[in-house]
């Protein structure tokens, strides 16, 4: 692993119960009030092309991974979203 994503991993956060019409653009605009976001993902499923529901946002620093954790409630189209550091996977 590269010193840059070993970095970004370490800021990552999962977001779920997503709306299945949000896009990682959507994540950006969201999540940027909380810090500077390095990259977001929204995971699709491979056999039907939709969304499945959660995804992952990188933040440049820990301060916007600490900030968006600590936030009780985050809503996004309307629905109540799940916020919690990445576990890592490797």
């Amino acid at each position: 692993m590269s010193g840059v994503s070993l970095i970004r991993s370490l800021h990552r956060v999962f977001v779920g119960n997503l709306p299945w019409t949000a896009s990682g653009k959507d994540l950006k605009m969201y999540f940027s009030k909380f810090g500077h976001v390095a990259s977001t993902s929204v995971i699709f499923d491979k056999n039907t092309g939709l969304s499945k529901g959660y995804g992952f946002v990188e933040f440049s620093t820990q301060d916007g991974l600490i900030a968006s954790t600590n936030n009780q409630v985050h809503f996004l189209e309307g629905r109540v979203l799940t916020v919690q550091k990445a576990r890592n996977i490797d």
